[in-house]
């Protein structure tokens, strides 16, 4: 259940949407208060006439500009008030309105307007507590600098709110930026990551297809039994690209709170390098595995770029070296994992040129997982891929989906 709005809620409402609106209304309210006062109260000074009636606007009408020449307002006002309390009318009148323009220069104006505006503010209220019966000189004074200052003070706190709260609307618009900038930026690497996958997955799958897919055909007539092997090999790594395919492409359909963990569980590894290695075999490559050391789990993100690295690896030789032995080696330190793939083509693996992925792609990932890689021809022939990730003892315990 909602509380009525108070006087001063609705006062700030107000100001904050229609400040010249509740300027003005303040003003009139002042104008035609001071005029009954002043009617009200007869025999405090000179009888009212159409001057003391004109001097009360003059002191204080002009607050519905206030916001928009606060120095201005507050010359006119106190000038029109001393000139109130000069020639003999009420001196209990037309103070308020100076000192509510004195706090309009200390929210609005300058620092020297507020100071000018000040020492006007304090002489007029000297001026006309000074005049009234029983009021000395330096209590006059002592009550207007009291007056003025806690005027000043108010408008000072005031304008300081403004401002802070104007840094914190530029904060607040700058973080919102650099939240944009960072979800774009995480977007475009995520964009890249699913390329970088899409090619690995690509690449080697089509690479063992065109390759069978030409050997087929050319013992087609020949040796229909070699030809129906090489089908076998084409209808399985399709259905392996499909797969893979299946499981990456769902990836840009999942929401931030997806908790399913079964879209990623079929996600390769060195512990799926078995199924790679027949492949190739069946291929028409001579693959060789060494693994050295204690095998041990690996961070699900290191233990696929491992996996992509022997597979662009392996398709890399298989486009370009010819028919070859391949050796793998896996060497798992306490500290780091080691990553060996060698060939003894007769062919060149060519460096990669300007639009080729394959060990650029290579070199992304494993800069990812803070690694070393080194790719190079060999002095007596063939080609070898090396690669080097640092492993931390925290990584040991942490483990890859099966």
């Amino acid at each position: 259940m909602t509380t009525p709005a108070g006087p001063a809620s609705l006062a700030r409402r107000l100001s904050t949407a229609h400040p010249s609106l509740l300027d003005g209304t303040l003003a009139v309210a002042l104008v035609a208060g001071t005029w009954l006062w002043e009617a009200w109260e007869p025999g405090k000074g000179r009888p009212t006439d159409a001057l003391s009636l004109t001097l009360i606007a003059l002191v204080n009408a002009p607050l519905a500009l206030r916001r928009r020449a606060p120095f201005a307002v507050l010359a006119v006002s106190a000038g029109a008030s001393l000139t109130y309390h000069t020639l003999g009318y009420h001196l209990g009148l037309n103070s308020i309105g100076p000192l509510l323009a004195l706090y309009s220069v200390a929210v609005y104006g300058s620092r020297t307007a507020c100071v000018a505006g000040t020492a006007l503010v304090v002489a007029e209220w000297t001026h006309a507590s000074a005049h009234q019966p029983g009021v000395a000189l330096w209590s006059a004074l002592g009550q207007s600098v009291i007056v003025a200052a806690c005027a000043v003070g108010s408008g000072t706190s005031v304008r300081l709110l403004g401002e802070r709260g104007r840094q914190l609307a530029g904060l607040a618009e700058q973080l919102a930026r650099e939240r944009d900038a960072a979800a774009r930026q995480a977007v475009t690497r995520e964009r890249v990551r699913i390329a970088r996958e899409l090619h690995d997955v690509v690449a080697h799958h089509m690479s063992v297809i065109s390759v069978q897919a030409g050997l087929g055909r050319y013992v087609a007539l020949s040796d229909p039994a070699t030809a129906h092997a090489t089908l076998g090999v084409i209808a399985d790594t399709s259905h392996e690209a499909l797969t893979e395919m299946r499981r990456l492409l769902p990836i840009l359909r999942i929401e931030g709170n997806d908790e399913d963990e079964e879209l990623y569980s079929t996600m390769p590894g060195l512990r799926g390098l078995d199924p790679l290695v027949e492949r190739m075999r069946a291929a028409g490559l001579a693959v060789r595995v060494d693994v050295r050391g204690r095998a041990r789990p690996l961070p699900p993100g290191l233990d696929l770029c491992a996996y992509r690295v022997v597979q662009e690896s392996l398709t890399n030789v298989l486009k370009h070296a010819g028919p070859a032995g391949v050796d793998i080696g896996l060497t798992y330190a306490p500290d780091a994992l080691t990553l060996r793939v060698t060939d003894d083509g007769a062919g060149q693996v060519l460096i990669p040129r300007p639009g080729g992925h394959g060990l650029i792609g290579m070199t992304e990932r494993v800069r990812l997982y803070r690694g070393t890689i080194t790719a190079g021809p060999l002095p007596h022939g063939g080609f070898e891929v090396l690669v080097t990730f640092p492993l931390s003892p925290s990584e040991e315990g942490e483990r890859s989906p099966d």
